[in-house]
């Protein structure tokens, strides 16, 4: 694998690029011509159409897709037509099925998933539970905020807003009591202190990628959920439900997007724990960090932007390197934890100093 072309050049996709064009040639293609430079080819071109992806993907062994969810489909059945290994951030389930689905037949890779949740956090909770011989259960949160919160909500989109509405929308997949089971989005809120800080955690779709698959009939409890600021479920199951705009998820865009400006300062909190027998003793394993935005090559990056980037590009980075399969499906939590910390770019999290 030496050519790569990155499609959706936004707060992630420009950052994937980047990294991988350290190792690799790199194409980036988007519907505008990004303001900044950056050391790789830009191409402007429409994604949806199939002859400009086909176009795009000639000469490519690979494709990264940074693009809203609802494109990806299409763009990994070309990728899968045409034998290029295919890689994304999708959060979202019917997406993940039909390219699992489609990965059956497929000479070359499909790995959907790749970012931070589902993703990294897929990975981190695999390597705490494998060193468990019976695991009761399996808790992953993650929460993408501003470092400075304001307003009911205390948030913004950092990342696709499309994304985060589709996972508050849709159902999530749970293990409870043993049982495989679906549960409403937004539900089941707990708090959870990090750091001496309080946050709510709460079920969102599509955080657990295929982990329910992997795990059936050896888990009691497995659950992901969503951390953000106190009040802020509260405050979107009103727009969402009792303002119905869950039934115009345009409109609802629209309306978040214009209230909830960008920031530059942002934070990433990840919280995994697992419990079960470790030779025969119950025990509890954990993990909790929090990370910021950092600097590359003279370039400032917000937290959401370099985890999201740096989990993709290692599992394109393994794949490359032989050390994951090279063709068919991959499962996020079929990855290493050790191997993928190890690697030229998931090192990144483990290198990361806090500023504080």
């Amino acid at each position: 694998m030496d050519k790569i072309g990155v499609l959706g050049l936004g707060k992630v996709g420009s950052l994937v690029a980047t990294l991988l064009s350290s190792k690799y040639e790199v194409e980036g293609m988007d519907q505008s011509e990004p303001d900044d430079a950056f050391p790789f080819k830009i191409i402007k071109g429409d994604v949806s159409k199939d002859e400009t992806i086909r176009n795009f993907l000639k000469n490519k062994q690979a494709v990264v897709s940074c693009l809203p969810f609802f494109l990806n489909i299409k763009i990994a059945q070309t990728a899968a037509d045409m034998g290029v290994h295919y890689f994304d951030l999708t959060e979202d389930v019917p997406t993940l099925h039909a390219i699992q689905k489609m990965s059956k037949d497929s000479k070359a890779v499909l790995a959907p998933q790749c970012g931070l949740a589902p993703g990294f956090i897929g990975i981190l909770g695999a390597g705490l539970y494998s060193q468990f011989s019976e695991i009761r259960s399996v808790k992953l949160r993650v929460g993408a905020l501003p470092l400075h919160p304001m307003g009911q909500l205390g948030y913004s989109f950092t990342w696709s807003a499309e994304g985060v509405i589709n996972e508050y929308l849709n159902d999530a997949e749970v293990f409870h009591n043993s049982q495989r089971k679906m549960v409403s989005s937004l539900d089941d809120v707990e708090s959870i202190n990090i750091n001496g800080r309080q946050y709510e955690a709460f079920s969102t779709s599509g955080g657990l990628g295929t982990m329910c698959e992997t795990l059936e009939g050896k888990v009691d409890m497995l659950n992901y959920k969503t951390m953000r600021y106190p009040g802020h479920r509260d405050a979107m199951k009103l727009i969402l439900y009792d303002l119905q705009l869950k039934n115009d998820r345009k409109l609802a865009k629209e309306i978040l997007n214009n209230a909830l400006p960008l920031v530059d300062e942002d934070i990433v909190l990840v919280y995994a724990a697992v419990e079960g027998k470790i030779d025969g003793n119950l025990r509890r394993k954990e993990f909790s960090e929090s990370y910021r935005r950092i600097t590359l090559d003279g370039k400032d990056w917000r937290a959401i932007s370099w985890t999201t980037a740096c989990s993709i590009s290692t599992v394109v980075d393994l794949v490359s390197e032989g050390k994951l399969k090279n063709k068919g499906f991959i499962k996020q939590e079929e990855i290493p934890l050790d191997m993928f910390l190890e690697s030229d770019f998931g090192s990144m999290y483990k290198t990361y100093k806090d500023p504080k």
